[in-house]
């Protein structure tokens, strides 16, 4: 669990795959995006091996937290990807020991996901936890003098699948401190407006820093019970960064993309009910070919086709978007 790894928006400038790091694995549903979530799926297929003796149930890994000490290489760092770090199973201490480790292993860029907000936004505010922080992190080689709040290496993110979570997460990591704000918003499952959080805020309100989000990734569900996104959703986005001049990554068009982008060959193929489908711009809910009505257009359906993966790609409208955060 300490493996390079495939994740698109964590690999390195030099194109060289980042890594992953689970000192946590482990974890619970807390919203729809976690519905067919990819790591439960992993850990409780290997539940009783090694690698996941208690599956998918809440674990400290006590040997692994100090594992980005060790790493002499600088790298980026997808922390739990296996897990959520602030999940309420998880000790403050544990979690203080785990951002202590980020401190003092300073080559390395550390890229940090929870749907916990509210923990977050709480833990990272606390005067008392910060120094308890930062006495670990001196313990672990980091020289006194060079102690920073907030941490210069951390990328810190929320998920947002769709806009009920990103009214509640993205004003929660406004209100956190954070050298890069991030936002993943995959699975996508419906339209999201956060142009009013992107880039400074200019935001007067007590608590909100005024950079707001740094950067948004985008993607489209993959796996066996795969839901599709309407493209619309991931051109929004795009349009709502470029205009705040905010870093946008486009990461996967998922298991489904549009069926304009399919060849003929493969429509012809595939013209069936399990494998094509209509998708509503507004709230995602899907009608098959059968069920579509001759006005349907009006109300801007859009007709995606599963492919797969990998046929699907990461191209939005002919082209890929892998832009990161530009950071001191």
């Amino acid at each position: 669990m300490a493996e390079t790894t495939t994740i698109e928006w964590t690999r390195n400038d030099d194109g060289t795959p980042g890594r992953t790091w689970n000192p946590v694995t482990g974890c619970t549903k807390i919203s729809a995006g976690c519905d067919n979530c990819y790591a439960e799926t992993i850990a409780e297929r290997f539940r009783g091996h090694a690698a996941f003796p208690k599956g998918f149930d809440v674990q400290i890994r006590t040997t692994k937290v100090n594992d980005p000490l060790t790493w002499r290489k600088p790298t980026r760092i997808f922390v739990n990807s296996m897990s959520d770090l602030f999940h309420n199973e998880v000790d403050q201490h544990w979690i203080a020991d785990i951002f202590a480790v980020m401190a003092a292993a300073r080559r390395h860029t550390f890229q940090l996901l929870t749907k916990r907000h509210a923990r977050m936004r709480s833990l990272l505010n606390d005067p008392v936890w910060i120094d308890e922080v930062r006495t670990r992190a001196t313990g672990k080689g980091l020289p006194a003098d060079q102690w920073q709040w907030p941490l210069p290496n951390l990328w810190l993110g929320v998920s947002v699948e769709n806009q009920q979570w990103a009214d509640i997460r993205v004003p929660a990591l406004a209100q956190t401190p954070a050298a890069v704000r991030f936002l993943s918003c995959e699975p996508l499952l419906g339209p999201v407006d956060v142009s009013e959080w992107l880039g400074d805020t200019d935001s007067d309100e007590p608590g909100m820093y005024r950079d707001g989000i740094h950067w948004v990734i985008t993607g489209g569900e993959s796996g066996r019970k795969a839901r599709p996104a309407h493209p619309d959703w991931f051109r929004s986005i795009r349009d709502q960064c470029a205009a705040a001049g905010v870093a946008y990554f486009h990461k996967q068009n998922g298991e489904w993309t549009s069926r304009d982008a399919v060849d003929a060959e493969a429509k012809a193929s595939a013209w069936d009910e399990k494998r094509v489908l209509y998708v509503h711009p507004a709230d995602g809910r899907t009608q098959t070919h059968g069920q579509w009505g001759i006005n349907d257009h009006l109300e801007g359906w859009a007709c995606v086709q599963r492919v797969g993966k990998k046929n699907a790609g990461r191209e939005l409208e002919g082209r890929t978007h892998d832009a990161f955060p530009a950071t001191a």
